[in-house]
């Protein structure tokens, strides 16, 4: 006679602003999750300089990881990801599928459409 597995109900969590903040979304594989950023959060530098419209409408997309998955498999072994929950990144204006969840909108992508990470 087989044995039932059990199931767990498992979510992560991770810190956002100094608070615990509970994903309930686990993205699959080499995906990512990741909040974008406000037009404000794009359109100011870390020094306070104001880019005009006309200028960061030019930007590329940038957001904040909110979660990862496990990573890929190549020849049998899975690669884990190099970015981890919290990272700032530049990501591709087309390679990211919108989620809405919660009332907030999110982004899934594959790791392969993240282009940098801000430090």
């Amino acid at each position: 006679m087989k044995k039932k597995a059990k199931i767990r109900k498992v979510s992560r969590t991770h810190r956002q602003a100094g608070k615990k903040v509970v994903s309930k979304i686990t993205p699959l594989g080499d995906r990512i999750l990741l909040k974008p950023f406000s037009q404000d959060e794009m359109s100011t530098t870390a020094s306070g300089i104001i880019i005009p419209d006309t200028v960061s409408k030019e930007k590329p997309e940038q957001g904040k990881v909110v979660a990862i998955g496990i990573g890929r498999w190549e020849d049998g072994k899975r690669v884990p990801m190099s970015l981890k929950v919290g990272d700032k990144v530049v990501f591709s204006r087309y390679g990211y599928e919108e989620v809405k969840f919660d009332g907030e909108e999110y982004y899934i992508l594959k790791e392969e459409n993240i282009l940098a990470i801000i430090n």
